[in-house]
């Protein structure tokens, strides 16, 4: 007989998530309000009537639409491209048997280890050299490959494609890219989906490089949000409504790919 998760499992479980959705629920509290709430010794819990003149003056102040499409098109593309290319490079390390596997694979996995501030002077006289300084391709073409998205998709895709099925295929006649297409992509679609996912809120999050690659003119929706915070006089009641509104994208995203999020972490965690 299986025993219930008892009072304390739901009461950690209640806290978790009531830690987890308050950042949230504070970051629109403030701009509901005003400025002003942070300086009270007791705060208000309920939400105000100002949060969507904070959101118009957001609107005002920095070019957010332009910076919400640039952040868009970013994050789409890196994470569209490091999906397509990890789970065939995945596949490769998984399932092909070729000479130099190992050791190509140990290389990539080396890779992860060299800090990304290393490579900045390097790639960014690369980009001043291609002439993409300033522009979205200098943020797009350095990231349209991970690492450790091809060590998360081969390490999936070997227990998750049958070397049985495969060979099945090519005795089918089936070319290796069909095999691929039609066997390794339907079973690789739960990982997929959470590479996808947490590539495309790495590169929506993503500060230091955009900084130093693009013009003020030209700005992701990070850029758009540390403008907000310049001068001496700082109002939160703006910035957190400009984060506030840039959250969205990423809910979203969250809602659409969410059952497949689930998917893939239940079938990791489930053996057999």
């Amino acid at each position: 007989m299986t025993r219930r998760p008892g009072f304390l499992v739901y009461g950690l479980l209640g806290a978790f998530v009531l830690g987890s959705v308050f950042p949230l629920y504070w970051s629109f509290l403030v701009p509901s309000h005003g400025n002003d709430i942070l300086t009270d010794k007791v705060p208000p819990l309920w939400p105000g009537g100002n949060f969507l003149a904070n959101a118009q003056q957001v609107l005002d102040t920095v070019p957010f639409w332009h910076a919400m499409l640039n952040s868009l098109i970013v994050s789409g593309s890196v994470a569209l491209s490091v999906v397509v290319f990890s789970t065939l490079a995945g596949f490769a390390f998984a399932k092909l048997n070729f000479r130099g596997s190992n050791v190509l694979f140990v290389l990539v996995v080396v890779t992860m280890a060299v800090p990304t501030q290393l490579g900045i002077i390097p790639l960014y006289m690369a980009m001043s050299e291609f002439g993409w300084a300033g522009h979205l391709q200098a943020v797009i073409v350095p990231n349209l490959v991970s690492a450790f998205g091809v060590f998360w998709m081969r390490q999936y895709l070997v227990d998750a494609v049958p070397s049985e099925l495969i060979e099945a295929a090519r005795a089918d006649g089936c070319s290796m890219i069909r095999v691929f297409w039609h066997v390794a992509v339907p079973a690789a679609r739960p990982a997929a989906a959470m590479l996808g996912l947490f590539t495309f809120m790495q590169s929506w999050n993503d500060f230091l490089w955009p900084l130093i690659a693009l013009d003020q003119n030209n700005p992701t929706i990070q850029l758009a949000l540390e403008q907000l915070q310049a001068g001496y006089y700082v109002n939160y009641a703006l910035v957190l409504a400009g984060t506030t509104l840039a959250t969205i994208p990423i809910f979203l995203l969250f809602v659409v790919v969410g059952r497949q999020l689930v998917a893939g972490i239940m079938q990791g965690a489930v053996k057999g």
